[in-house]
């Protein structure tokens, strides 16, 4: 296919990579970062969305979405298809949408799970908004980017999936480092907590996958300083997306409205911001109950 890349930040630029890889012409466009090697440069949005079968954006919010939609899509070939891979409001990916279908294009909705050390290796999971057509022709390069995509339903979907999946995310990490936090108080090895809890009913993927305690269960971020694996920035972007949707919607999210609040004092007015998002460890360590 003819790809036009749009994003080539620390996600979109790995990505675009991979399909330049796999044999697909790409041609990519960003305002500050760096054209990768092995993908043509392009001298804007519209530029590399004209003639393209599909138009890929990685995008830092709904509002620069919006923006780039109304330059792309007027560039963009008759059934064309606008992959969007950010990760923005619900309503913003439905009205982008919408306008990409009003002028004869097709549009997807596709935030990725993964993060960076995925996109390199080309193991995201991708959650669909979109047309069946669409999500069709589009499933050959999800395979190359990533290892699962699920079709979610309808033009915004996708968006949803992303955001209902990182509010649980948000309050699990939370709840797991507090735990911890608790363990130590009471004297509780961290090895036994972690042998007793990941076999248990307190199993979650924040404990099994990516605990927040140094030298416990595989690998992770909290092994390295808590150098960023997810931002707890991007976290807290997510969980405000979140709310932002459950307001919209009229949905009682109360646990998501408290991790939201823990992570923007977290992030604005601690030391959070450039850290790891498991790195709420360190900080409930230090604190007291009051």
């Amino acid at each position: 296919m003819k790809i036009g890349f749009i994003g080539l930040g620390n996600m979109g630029a790995p990505m675009a990579r991979n399909l330049a890889k796999a044999g697909h012409e790409v041609a990519g466009f960003d305002v500050a970062a760096p054209i990768p090697q092995g993908i043509a440069s392009a001298e804007s949005a519209a530029n590399a969305a004209t003639g393209a079968d599909v138009v890929i954006t990685m995008l830092p919010d709904g509002a620069i979405l919006r923006r780039v939609a109304g330059e792309v899509i007027p560039a963009m070939s008759p059934g064309a298809i606008l992959l969007d891979c950010s990760t923005v409001d619900v309503e913003s990916a439905r009205a982008v949408a919408g306008q990409a279908i009003a002028a004869g294009t097709r549009a997807l909705d596709a935030p990725v799970s993964g993060g960076i050390g995925g996109a390199e290796a080309g193991t995201l999971t991708f959650m669909v908004g979109g047309s069946d057509d669409a999500f069709a022709d589009a499933k050959p390069l999800f395979e190359i980017m990533g290892q699962k995509a699920v079709h979610c339903g309808p033009s915004g979907n996708g968006q949803a999936a992303k955001i209902c999946n990182n509010m649980i995310l948000g309050i699990t990490m939370i709840g797991t480092c507090e735990a911890f936090a608790l363990a130590d108080k009471l004297g509780l090895d961290r090895q036994a907590m972690f042998d007793v809890v990941s076999t248990s009913s307190g199993y979650s993927w924040t404990m099994n996958a990516y605990c927040p305690a140094p030298g416990v269960g595989p690998t992770s971020p909290a092994d390295n300083d808590y150098k960023p694996g997810f931002a707890a920035e991007l976290m807290l972007k997510d969980l405000r997306l979140s709310q932002q949707a459950a307001e919209a919607s009229d949905a009682d999210t109360p646990m998501g409205q408290r991790a939201t609040e823990l992570y923007r004092s977290f992030v604005e007015d601690e030391d959070g911001r450039g850290r790891d998002f498991s790195a709420m460890l360190p900080r409930f360590e230090r604190r007291g109950r009051g």
